[in-house]
């Protein structure tokens, strides 16, 4: 198997479906100094974009906005 020039590498399908790594799934990369292990994502872990919208989920509750214009508001 060859890393291409994007570096990116196709997983086997074999492997894929022992492993349970379907489409979507997240995965990290772990190197050791000599070998480098693909490990899914601890779904505890959220993503940067999970994380924003955690943070600003609720901040416009109880201002009176109506919806329209929480859009209107987001759309800028």
């Amino acid at each position: 198997m060859r890393i291409t020039s994007k570096g990116q590498v196709t997983i086997p399908q074999a492997i894929r479906e022992q492993a349970g790594l379907l489409p979507h799934t997240e995965v990290d990369f772990v190197y050791d100094g000599k070998t480098v292990q693909i490990v899914r994502v601890d779904g505890s872990k959220s993503s940067r974009g999970a994380r924003i919208v955690e943070h600003l989920r609720g901040r416009l509750a109880g201002k009176g906005l109506t919806t329209d214009q929480l859009m209107a508001l987001t759309r800028r």
